[in-house]
Formats: structure tokens, sequence, C-alpha cells
């Protein structure tokens, strides 16, 4: 993620330091716009805009020609054919009307279904794009094509589509504009910046990346900050805890763009532009709004960023993979895009889970009067219990495989406000409910009563969830320079 918006910094501030639309038109006609996008694909409606920033983990230009040995080796990130062209980062910023902004981090080895791939159904999303671009080149060879750079420039655009294509099939929502950069472009604009500011709860050591820095605020250079957002040996939940430490890079990237006098620098100014043309790719449709919503969001840290959530972790031929419970995503995706997509059951649409409840707090009663409730409305009623030693005592909503739908609906019913969190350890089609002190519940409606009346007045602290392994953490607020592991 970190190399994604540090790169977008140019833009950012051409919007922050109001240059205006002429300065604007110039930049954008110095960068490569892609137009993988597709002048049919769904779109946004009611004013917000959904953005994909792409990372690729390619150490080759645009041209396709391999990155310098001398960058490659202050990358410390392997040869110039490693890594080929993965999308180790994929985030979908969602900017509301109000420009309040959600961003979710896609983790890289999610296992989704993929379409317009030959010989695959399933796949790791990070890899549709390479596997999608390898496949053009060769149809594109096979019929007697042998430029070089028309190779590159149409596989990577269909490698574009591939991405876009199976992060709309993953979450459900349209996407209205992304970016792309790689590591050539991170390296480029961190050092444009003069480094990132970061901050560590404990000292880290990592020979793969080469991130090895003390605990405590540190500013980083461009070598050191490209070790700081790969590492990934040595995090107790590996790529995921790498996810949240990008995050809190790149709330740290944002904030130290909103400072006074960040681009007062006209050297700095004209070495951030000069990256974006050379290392960004746009699509099309990017203008003056665009830049300017973006400047603003930048200014005022109004960002709230998170991780799609994990069930847990398998072997498909060999491949290390992320289970997940796609109906869920979308779930999720929608209830922060602010889309109802989990109405109360009907009659003719009744929820297919067991509800688990569990009283945590001093009310008597509580869990099995909430229990009978849920039951009215479809649920099949399992286990009441009081809260065991050691377990959460946060009102909290939590579910197993494909109980996503369901878990959406009984916190609505319920009127608790956190977002539902996958356990791992609950059976499929399995929805746990923890009611926490904190937790008041209204007068549970009668068998008869309407789906839209809710069960409870219940509320919660939305930073608190289950404490799931592969949760990269709770989400971070942006516009500040926040601690990680």
């Amino acid at each position: 993620m970190g190399r994604v918006v540090i790169a977008l910094a140019a833009v950012l501030a051409m919007a922050l330091t109001g240059m205006g639309w002429w300065a604007t038109r110039n930049l954008v006609g110095g960068m490569t716009v892609s137009q993988a996008l597709g002048l049919d694909a769904p779109r946004s409606t009611d004013g917000s805009m959904n953005i994909l920033l792409i990372g690729l983990d390619s150490r080759k230009d645009q041209d396709g020609n391999d990155l310098p040995d001398d960058i490659l080796d202050q990358l410390h990130a392997g040869g110039s054919d490693d890594g080929g062209y993965n999308t180790n980062t994929l985030i979908l910023a969602h900017v509301g009307t109000d420009n309040h902004v959600v961003a979710f981090s896609i983790p890289r080895d999610d296992y989704v279904p993929v379409d317009g791939i030959t010989g695959y159904d399933h796949i790791k999303i990070k890899q549709a794009y390479g596997l999608a671009k390898a496949q053009k080149e060769q149809k594109l060879t096979d019929s007697g094509e042998s430029d070089q750079q028309t190779l590159e420039r149409e596989g990577r655009e269909t490698g574009r589509a591939a991405t876009l294509r199976a992060v709309r099939n993953l979450t459900g929502v349209p996407i209205d504009y992304f970016a792309e950069v790689n590591l050539a472009g991170f390296y480029d604009v961190t050092n444009a910046l003069g480094g990132v500011q970061v901050c560590l709860n404990a000292p880290v050591q990592d020979d793969y990346s080469g991130a090895d820095f003390p605990a405590g605020p540190k500013r980083l250079d461009a070598a050191q900050a490209l070790a700081f957002v790969r590492q990934r040996h040595g995090l107790d939940n590996g790529d995921l805890d790498r996810t949240h430490r990008q995050q809190a890079f790149l709330a740290s990237v944002l904030h130290q763009l909103a400072q006074v006098g960040t681009f007062a620098d006209v050297n700095k100014m004209s070495a951030l532009i000069d990256v974006a043309r050379k290392d960004i790719v746009l699509s099309s449709g990017w203008g003056k709004d665009q830049f300017r919503r973006v400047g603003e969001i930048a200014g005022d840290g109004n960002l709230t960023f998170t991780t799609l959530p994990v069930l847990g972790y398998d072997n498909v031929d060999g491949q290390a993979v992320n289970i997940i419970d796609a109906a869920a995503i979308k779930a999720q995706v929608a209830a922060a895009f602010n889309q109802d997509i989990a109405p109360a059951p009907t009659a003719t649409s009744k929820p297919s889970s067991s509800i688990e409840v569990i009283n945590a707090g001093s009310t008597e009663g509580l869990a099995a009067e909430i229990s009978r409730a849920l039951a009215s409305r479809g649920f099949t009623a399992g286990q009441v219990r009081n809260v065991a030693d050691g377990e959460p005592t946060a009102t909290a909503v939590a579910y197993g495989p494909g109980a996503g739908a369901d878990a959406s609906t009984a916190a609505k019913l319920l009127g608790i406000a956190a977002a539902p969190t996958v356990d791992p350890t609950l059976a499929a089609n399995t929805v746990r409910v923890t009611l926490g002190a904190e937790y008041v519940a209204g007068a549970a409606p009668s068998p008869t009563s309407g789906p839209a009346s809710g069960l409870g007045s219940g509320s919660t602290d939305a930073s608190e969830g289950s404490d799931v392994p592969p949760d990269a953490g709770k989400p971070i607020n942006g516009g500040s320079v926040p601690c990680v592991n």
C-alpha cells in the first residue's frame, strides 16, 4: 500500500498547492493513461468515487525494461525477474459525497474465482494481472507481433482489466478510477519527499526485507521505507500484519502531505511531478475535480483504513492461500460504502444460520431473551450461556463460513453498530452474539412484529472486535503517525 499512495503524492501535490487546471492538465498529459476500465464498466451514480490503488511487485519499467542494478540493490528486492507482475498491494478506497474515505486493503493471497484467464477457475487475486498479461502477450506473439513495447503495452492493459474484474467480482461494487505504480515509483517518490516518519511498538530485524529498526518513531529514507512496507517474515500474522503496517505508513504519508510547507520547495515539487510522469499509470477520466477531492482528503485526514476479512489458511496445489467468505466480504464492503444489502428476513427469506448468544453483562436472562427474539425472526436457536473466563466481553457479532449475511442481519436487528467479524473457530453457518455490559436491550419484538422494528438499542465501540488471529488489526484512522508492530 505504501508504494501506491506515496507515488500518488505527486498527484496530491497538485491538488494541495492549488496549481489549477492548466497545471493538472499538463501533468496528466505527461503520464501514462490506461483505458482498461472500459467505457461500459459499471460506475458509481451517487456522486461518490471508488478508486482502486494497484501496487505492482514488478522490477521493470513501463516498457518492460529491467530496472538498473544499482536501483535493485537499493530496493533490497531481488533481481529484475523476481516478483513478476503480481499485484502485491490492492486497496479499494471509497470517497463518499462528504469526502470521508473508507479504504479496504485486499490481502494478496485471497483465493478467488476468476473468469477470462484460460485454464484457471480460481487463483490468488494477486495473480490476475500477471497471468492475463502473459496470455495476451502469447496470443499476440502467435499472431506475429514481435515489437516488445507493443507486447508490453497490450499485455499490461489486459492485466489491468483482469485485476479490475477480479476486484469487482470480489467486492460487488463498481470501480470509477484506478492508479498503478511499481517498486521504482515507490523509491523515487520517497526520495522526492525526503523520507517518511513511522513508529514501531517493538524493534524489528529481518534479513529478507532488510528491515532493521528500533522501537519508537523513526524517519525512513527510500530504501528503509521499502523494507518497512515489505517485511512479512518475523511478523505474527505474516502478510496480514504487513498490510496493517502498510496502512500505518499510508496514514503517515497523508499526514506529511497535509503539513504546512510540505510542497513549498519548488525543487521537491518538480521532482514529485517528474516521478508521477515516469512511474504512475492513471485510468482515463482523472481531471480537475478528482484531483481537487483527493487533495481535500489528504488535507483533513478524514480516512479509515481496514483489511478485508480472512477465514483461515489452506494449501492449494502447493500454494498457500487465504480462505475467504465472499458473501460476507460483499456485505461488509456494501455496508461501509453506505449500501444496504442486508435486509431483515421476511416470511419468504429466512436466515439459514444457527445463533449462539453469550451474556457478558450483568443483566440476568438477557441472552435467553435475545435468543428467543432472534429465533422468532427465523434463526435457529443455538447455545445460550454466560461468558467464560478469558473470553471477550465487548458487544460483538462473529460468524463462521457462510454466515456473513446472517451476521449482518443479526447485528442490524440488535442495533449493534460494530461490523461483524469472521471467527475461524466457529462452525459453518453459525453466528455468535456477545452482549457486553454496555448493551441495552429494547423491548424484544413478538414473532409478528415488523422486520424493521429492531430487537434492541444496543451500542458498542466499533474499535472492538473478535481477536481472530488472521485479522490485520484494528482500523487505522488517517491523518496521523500510528505505531504498529
